[in-house]
């Protein structure tokens, strides 16, 4: 229930944790909504920097004479190079808070942004890529802020928007930079323009970077330094998170899975524009503009499936949150085969692509409305590591269907596509061993009813943190957590004790 005595100190209703139970998307209040807000545009804006080289595609390859090979090897290493500064980003918010890493990022990936208008040939084109591309370990700052921002009730639907708003910079690109590209074309030579180009997101970086440090808070209670040095909040050790995290077998699965939801959407990115300007015989901005309309979904069906989740959890508890991953996931699968089968008719390609991107999105959404309920001690560690696996996931797509040229594959892109949607439906049957003991998994229940969500939860700490009080946040958040149970169930033990 809220918390009515802190209600008169945020703009939003807020629970006994004091995270928001509401998401007001017209609020930029502080801290809250201060927070979403600065989360899904700085995540907006690597989005437009890491793929602002592949939506320039067919005219840097021309002025660098790149190769597939050497196209492939980018997009590769757009999506590599972020992996490690992903794992690094979720134990970065554990010890500093999520303001820290996302300044960090946005400022140090600054400097490879500018860099892309001086590349000269494949090499200097890869490296920047791979620099640039760390600005992609945002999301995980994204999550884990909106995740100790907001409620359970609608965690799933506050992360799905926010990722998702984020991910919209992938659709954004495709046709936001070719058109500032013609824009500058207009008054210099095409192998100058598009060198200028670069330096619109650059700058953005820097003035985001500096802006979130300012005006913003890390959690609903203050900054991580003022709630240390209180002795609000404990001064947790790296490596004791880090254990924590990894020896959890829950977040292994959902790293594998997300990095066939989100390394989809990553893969796509690199290669949709190139795709319609070969395929289909276009100019850059129109195959921009077709490209667009796959991240353009994200507008809406990442927050479909973060809402999805939440409902379904509300209903059925983390049982219904799992079935709606699976499902999901499964669904994009399932469309990503058709897409690669309509590669004669471009307007069945452009309609099932849109479908086909609504269930990618949606499974993004549903994956993030199960993971703050891995482990809360651990919850910086479990959203890196599940945001790397997305990374990863496209880094071996890109290398495994669309590198070519003496790489692992040399397919024609729409069979790579199909192939692609086999692997997806075989890895989501993954899903199906994700367990709770206190809630079940989607073909059984609980482990028993005795256990709780004290019991996982405050298993992370040692008897003598929970004397010292360090479990504190953790127990409001197992029983915030309780309606993980389904309505049925948290409408018994709702009758029998008071439920924060």
């Amino acid at each position: 229930m809220a918390d009515t005595k802190a209600e008169a100190k945020f703009a939003l209703p807020v629970d006994s944790e004091h995270k928001a139970t509401e998401l007001r998307i017209a609020s930029f209040a502080l801290p809250h909504m201060r927070a979403f807000h600065f989360a899904w545009i700085m995540f907006f804006t690597a989005f437009l920097s890491t793929f602002a080289p592949a939506a320039l595609g067919p005219v840097i390859r021309e002025d660098l004479n790149l190769t597939k090979s050497n196209l492939g090897d980018a997009g590769s290493a757009a999506v590599t190079g972020t992996i490690f500064c992903r794992l690094v980003m979720g134990t970065v918010c554990d010890t500093f808070g999520p303001r820290y890493g996302f300044a960090f990022l946005m400022v140090m990936t600054a400097p490879p942004v500018f860099l892309m208008s001086c590349a000269t040939d494949a090499i200097g084109y890869i490296v920047c890529r791979f620099f640039i591309g760390f600005s992609l370990a945002t999301f995980v700052s994204c999550q884990f802020w909106c995740s100790v921002m907001f409620n359970s009730k609608i965690v799933g639907l506050a992360n799905a928007t926010a990722g998702g708003w984020g991910n919209l910079g992938g659709g954004v690109t495709q046709f936001l930079i070719p058109a500032i590209y013609t824009s500058i074309a207009q008054s210099k030579p095409d192998y100058e323009a598009w060198r200028w180009t670069f330096f619109v997101p650059g700058s953005v970086h820097i003035f985001l970077g500096l802006a979130v440090l300012f005006f913003s808070q890390d959690l609903p209670d203050g900054q991580y330094a003022f709630l240390k040095k209180t002795g609000q909040m404990e001064d947790v050790s790296p490596w004791k998170v880090l254990r924590i995290g990894v020896t959890n077998y829950r977040m292994w699965i959902l790293t594998l899975t997300y990095g066939f939801c989100f390394g989809v959407e990553l893969t796509m990115n690199n290669i949709v524009v190139g795709y319609f300007f070969d395929q289909f015989d276009m100019d850059i901005v129109t195959a921009g503009i077709c490209g667009s309309m796959f991240g353009m979904m994200n507008l809406f069906a990442r927050s479909v499936g973060g809402h999805a989740s939440d409902y379904f959890g509300k209903k059925y508890g983390m049982r219904g949150r799992l079935w709606v991953l699976w499902v999901s996931q499964t669904g994009n699968g399932i469309m990503c085969i058709v897409m690669g089968r309509l590669s004669n008719t471009l307007v069945g390609t452009l309609c099932v692509m849109v479908i086909f991107s609504t269930f990618v999105q949606a499974a993004e959404g549903a994956s993030f409305g199960v993971v703050p309920f891995v482990s809360r001690r651990a919850l910086g560690v479990v959203s890196g590591f599940v945001g790397a696996g997305g990374n990863a996931g496209a880094a071996w797509m890109m290398n495994a269907f669309f590198k070519g040229e003496n790489g692992w594959s040399d397919y024609e892109t729409y069979d790579a596509i199909t192939y692609m949607g086999v692997v997806i439906i075989v890895v989501t049957l993954s899903v199906f061993f994700i367990h709770f003991p206190m809630w079940g998994s989607m073909l059984t229940g609980p482990t028993n009813e005795t256990v709780t969500e004290e019991e996982y939860y405050l298993s992370d700490y040692t008897e003598e943190e929970k004397v010292q009080g360090l479990a504190k946040s953790a127990q409001l958040f197992a029983v915030n957590s309780r309606r993980e149970r389904g309505a049925v169930r948290f409408a018994k033990l709702e009758a029998t004790q008071t439920v924060i």
